[in-house]
């Protein structure tokens, strides 16, 4: 079974007033296993932040200036993300934002519906723990998934750690680490399961990159008081 696990920071909270998408996060998982594919872009939104949403996330606009567009990327993510089960933590609220993506594009391809299946995770959640705090925080807390390091919401961070949280949901996992890139299968609950076949390419950051993960760390460096994990790790390399 392929799932993409995914989520999405935004300009604010209401994309029938035309708020868009700033961030992809998406995470590939075949029968329970990390594949070690994922999604992840910054968009430059043509738009203000509203200073709510700037809070939550720390994603300027100065940083988004030089970003694609959806536009630019939509068919390499709807190739991502097509036929697999979308894993997501409030779905409603992603896949109303996405929808309105896909609506602006020429000869829309459609809504999320029409080549995904969503799981809500959230709406799980609310089942197995009626009454309770049930926002990814909470569950990291709950399910013992570490989110130390999440001082403000990151698409492809919260995509990470919702992973965590959806495979102690639904019965736990084995490790989530890659295993030897020679070795198509990985162990789960005491059974072989394929893994997807082919050479893993891993792309390296070019200047343009850099310069933008630069720009970025500036923007988490305001937002947060100078309190940027990435940072301290850079010091302690």
């Amino acid at each position: 079974m392929r799932q993409v696990i995914l989520d999405t920071e935004t300009t604010g909270l209401e994309p029938e007033l035309g708020h868009r998408v700033i961030e992809l996060g998406c995470i590939e998982v075949v029968n329970r296993r990390r594949t070690g594919r994922v999604f992840h872009r910054y968009l430059c939104p043509d738009r203000e932040i509203d200073p709510g949403a700037l809070q939550v996330h720390g994603i300027t606009a100065e940083f988004l200036r030089d970003q694609p567009r959806f536009a630019d990327v939509a068919e390499e993510w709807l190739e991502f993300v097509r036929e697999a089960e979308l894993v997501i933590h409030n779905a409603p609220f992603d896949v109303a934002f996405l929808d309105a993506e896909l609506a602006r594009l020429p000869g829309s391809p459609g809504r999320i519906g029409d080549f995904c299946q969503v799981l809500d995770t959230l709406a799980l959640a609310r089942k197995l723990h009626p009454g309770q705090r049930n926002g990814l925080d909470a569950l990291c807390k709950r399910y013992s998934v570490d989110n130390s390091q999440r001082d403000l919401h990151g698409a492809l961070l919260d995509a990470d750690l919702l992973l965590g949280v959806y495979l102690a949901m639904t019965g736990g996992q084995g490790a989530l680490t890659l295993e030897d890139a020679g070795d198509t299968t990985a162990t789960v609950a005491g059974r072989r399961a394929a893994r997807p076949r082919g050479r893993l390419i891993v792309p390296r950051a070019g200047d343009a990159e850099l310069a933008a993960h630069e720009r970025r760390l500036k923007a988490i460096d305001k937002a947060s008081g100078g309190r940027t994990v990435w940072r301290e790790l850079e010091r302690e390399a």
